[in-house]
């Protein structure tokens, strides 16, 4: 690059980034994802190059996020409706600012090849394998409610993804309750999907900031850029499948066939929108389910936990 075309570039960041610019000392901004996550997606995408330092942390899940950002040490992060309903009830700091809409085919009850189980009320009785306060046993329930069942109906194992595969496997589960890349990696195993969760999960996964961060402009609007740099950056995951798998595949050391298995068979592609009324009544619906089976110990209210204000994200064209 030359001189010239350096000193362009800088002027037009300065001027699509006026707080930023104007902020006194070098901004940093402290992000948490997970593994080849959305670091690896922005720098696909071309959109990495920030005007500011961002700090990212790799976590493995959305309640340790939670615990980091109410304790000062996160400014941006994202989960599931569950991390968020556990902070309703804990009173951490931690305000829901968007939405990731994605996709909820990947999040499914599975039988064994050859399983005489063939629908969800055929579970009762059944060696059930799950995730504890995750979607997993949101939408178990769910689905048992809804054949007039309830989880004291079946034999509930509850397994980390890794252990509930080697047990699923072993034959030691008569159904599993899963997510992500467990779900191809079981169907070329011969597993056969006894229902997805469409319908019952939302596919809502909220980012969320520390409560304060809007007390400081320029990293509050550094929070806010980078939101919007992922909502520009999602489209390349539809757009250009085969580069995002393979770069996946290397950073997690799975088969790039895994990866493409879940793209291929996504219920809507990932989106990044701003704070609705479907959000936030979808965040409850999972808060009262969770206070209804004793998950959380009594019932909340979720809505003063998100911000219609702090990002007003442009519609995706």
């Amino acid at each position: 690059m030359t001189i010239l075309a350096t000193r362009r570039a800088a002027i037009l960041g300065a001027l699509a980034m006026p707080a930023l610019a104007r902020a006194q000392g070098p901004v940093t901004l402290r992000v948490a994802q997970y593994k080849a996550g959305d670091a690896l997606l922005l720098r696909l995408a071309g959109l990495a190059d920030t005007p500011y330092r961002v700090e990212w942390s790799e976590f493995g899940s959305g309640n340790l996020m939670v615990e980091a950002a109410n304790a000062g040490a996160l400014d941006l992060a994202y989960g599931s409706e569950i991390p968020p309903t556990f902070a309703a009830v804990s009173g951490a700091r931690v305000k829901l600012v968007a939405v990731i809409r994605g996709d909820v085919n990947e999040q499914v009850v599975l039988v064994p090849a050859g399983s005489a189980i063939h629908d969800i009320a055929g579970l009762k009785g059944k060696r059930v394998g799950y995730v504890r306060a995750t979607t997993t046993h949101y939408y178990l329930s769910r689905m048992l409610a809804e054949v007039g069942l309830s989880l004291s109906d079946v034999q509930l194992v509850n397994l980390t993804p890794s252990d509930g595969q080697a047990a699923f496997r072993a034959g030691a589960l008569d159904a599993w309750a899963i997510y992500g890349y467990s779900v191809p990696v079981a169907r070329q195993g011969g597993a056969r999907v006894l229902r997805t969760a469409a319908g019952i999960l939302s596919g809502n996964y909220p980012y969320f900031i520390r409560a304060n961060l809007a007390d400081e402009p320029a990293r509050a609007e550094a929070a806010r850029d980078l939101l919007d740099r992922l909502r520009r950056a999602l489209p390349f995951i539809q757009e250009r499948p085969a580069e995002y798998a393979a770069a996946q595949a290397s950073a997690l050391s799975v088969p790039e066939a895994t990866i493409r298995a879940l793209l291929d068979n996504v219920s809507q592609p990932r989106a990044i929108v701003s704070v609705d009324d479907a959000a936030i009544a979808s965040h409850q619906a999972v808060a009262d389910e969770f206070a209804r089976i004793g998950v959380i110990p009594r019932r909340v209210d979720v809505a003063p936990l998100w911000d219609r204000g702090f990002a007003r994200l442009a519609a995706r064209a």
